[in-house]
């Protein structure tokens, strides 16, 4: 039978069956005619859904909470969600993604507007139709230019480490020289923790939040030797590069590098650096992007397939070095 509106505690209620479905609930109005209206929405929302399958009647909002629960990285999820909200899926087109990374992200660059805006819009409603709810959706990305990255040699972390130690930042010598002789990224060196390091074992095992993953890293005798000076009570819990995240190492980083009068680069030029210097030694991409943490070789030759730039390599062909 259709829904119909009854009164309960002063507002009224729905019930009734719709598609062979038994549906009831509170429509949160005392008026009588507003509950009705209500109902007849409902009801129609059903034949539709029942009609049309499930992604029909699919809002954002919904294929958000289920995209929450399902996968535990949620980073820029919070302004694409307020946009969007009880929108229809069906209704979110790829161009209509785009505008929105525009109105949330107003000047930015375009790989922000990618990475915070199209990405994680894009990733809820294709998690939504892995479940069956929808169709998935494609969205054209904002052109990026690619940078060629800078990367840290020996000498300047060398440079920085001594410096470091010069001002009694023992610790963040060791992040400096941890980070370029593993690959770490820097918020993952950061979460490092000394349940995670095993000095005589020579191995370290890092949390890839990136890409949701584990790796277990050899630490060379340089930074074995600068993880044991590190003073610290060494709990297993305990931060071992004692920054509470990636952010908060910015500025002590740049007053190291003004102080030893060295080129400014970033911390994560060293992980920059880790893939350019194994490439230049001539190990092969795919150890490279394995040891570094790289998702694919693809990724470790998009962006340093330039450090096997050297003309002088076909000279193999002839026995020469």
């Amino acid at each position: 039978m259709p829904l119909k509106v009854f009164k309960r505690n002063k507002l009224y209620s729905y019930r009734g069956t719709v598609a062979g479905r038994r549906l009831r609930g509170p429509t949160g109005t005392a008026d009588k005619r507003i509950a009705e209206r209500i109902a007849a929405e409902i009801e129609a929302k059903a034949w539709q859904s029942h009609l049309d399958g499930p992604g029909a009647t699919l809002t954002f909002a919904q294929a958000a909470i289920a995209y929450r629960q399902a996968v535990c990285a949620d980073r820029f999820l919070d302004r694409v969600e307020d946009y969007w909200m009880d929108t229809l899926v069906p209704k979110i087109t790829g161009e209509a993604i785009r505008q929105m990374a525009r109105k949330l992200y107003p000047g930015a660059a375009n790989a922000t507007l990618n990475r915070q805006g199209i990405v994680p819009a894009q990733a809820i409603i294709n998690y939504a139709a892995d479940l069956e709810w929808c169709a998935r959706i494609r969205v054209k990305r904002f052109k990026v230019n690619t940078k060629r990255k800078i990367p840290a040699t020996r000498g300047w972390v060398e440079a920085f480490a001594e410096q470091a130690v010069q001002d009694n930042l023992h610790h963040l010598a060791a992040l400096c020289l941890f980070m370029f002789g593993t690959g770490a990224r820097r918020g993952e060196a950061c979460a490092l923790t000394w349940g995670d390091v095993e000095l005589f074992q020579k191995r370290a095992v890092i949390n890839q939040t990136k890409i949701d993953d584990q790796r277990v890293a050899h630490l060379s005798p340089p930074v074995i030797a600068a993880l044991a000076n590190i003073p610290s009570n060494r709990k297993p819990d305990s931060l071992v590069f004692q920054y509470a995240s990636g952010e908060s190492v910015g500025q002590v980083w740049n007053n190291v590098i003004e102080r030893a009068g060295i080129e400014k680069l970033s911390p994560h030029c060293c992980r920059h650096g880790f893939a350019t210097s194994m490439l230049q030694a001539g190990i092969d991409p795919k150890t490279v992007a394995v040891r570094g943490g790289w998702k694919d070789v693809g990724t470790v030759m998009k962006f340093y397939a330039h450090a096997m730039d050297d003309p002088t390599v076909t000279d193999v062909f002839f026995g020469t070095k």
